[in-house]
């Protein structure tokens, strides 16, 4: 069986107030909607771990943030830490790259239709 990776947006989205734990129909819905068959076995262990993802989220909004300051990243960055200057370091080849192309129209690369 392949992952099937749905964020929390897109559930939510699919399922609106819903009580943050999806139920066997709900999970055919997704996978209908993602064009995945599923066996039955398969659809009950995919509802569980989206339950469990789904539990979590619920417990991390449980949590109480109030008076707790935004980070930027995940980890607290040193304050003497030095970045590299926003500088540009390469020269535009675009171009070189569009003359090298089968085909290009007003700047944009062709390629051919593969969605019907």
């Amino acid at each position: 069986m392949g992952k099937i990776l749905l964020p929390f947006f897109f559930v939510a989205g699919v399922f609106p107030g819903c009580s943050m734990s999806l139920s066997p129909e709900q999970i055919e819905r997704l996978a209908r909607l993602a064009r995945v068959a599923l066996t039955p076995q398969e659809g009950d262990a995919v509802r569980r771990k989206l339950n469990r993802v789904l539990d979590l989220i619920d417990r991390m909004r449980a949590v109480d943030t109030t008076g707790v300051e935004p980070m930027s990243h995940a980890v607290e960055v040193p304050a003497g830490q030095r970045l590299r200057a926003d500088a540009v370091t390469e020269t535009d080849r675009h171009a070189e790259f569009q003359a090298a192309a089968p085909a290009v129209e007003r700047g944009l690369y062709l390629v051919p239709k593969v969605i019907e």
